[in-house]
């Protein structure tokens, strides 16, 4: 079976982006509750993140990491639109699979 870019950003690198985030968050001080609603995820998929039953086939380091941490600031800070969330989470994962563009038809 071939396997197709988007199925590995849908499978891992997204959800793997969301544990790192809702983890940076939870140690900043914000709730599972309130790190599931700046996710747009369920405060159950927030729980999950933190314990390791999902996201956790990629474990981020240096830039990535910087960058995860600058964005979980930003979003305690209130200084971030969705829209800009949106543009943080694929820059992210282009950086991850060392692309310019994103393949999902949806982003553009």
């Amino acid at each position: 079976m071939v396997k197709v870019p988007c199925q590995d950003i849908v499978m891992n690198i997204i959800p793997a982006i969301q544990a790192s985030l809702a983890a940076e968050l939870v140690s900043l001080g914000i709730t599972q509750v309130q790190a599931a609603k700046a996710l747009s995820v369920a405060p159950s998929a927030v729980s999950q993140y933190l314990s390791g039953k999902r996201g956790y086939r990629i474990v981020f380091e240096d830039e990535i990491l910087t960058i995860i941490r600058k964005l979980a600031q930003d979003i305690k800070d209130g200084d971030l639109s969705e829209e800009n969330l949106e543009k943080k989470f694929c820059e992210i994962c282009r950086i991850i699979r060392g692309a310019d563009s994103c393949p999902l038809p949806c982003i553009k």
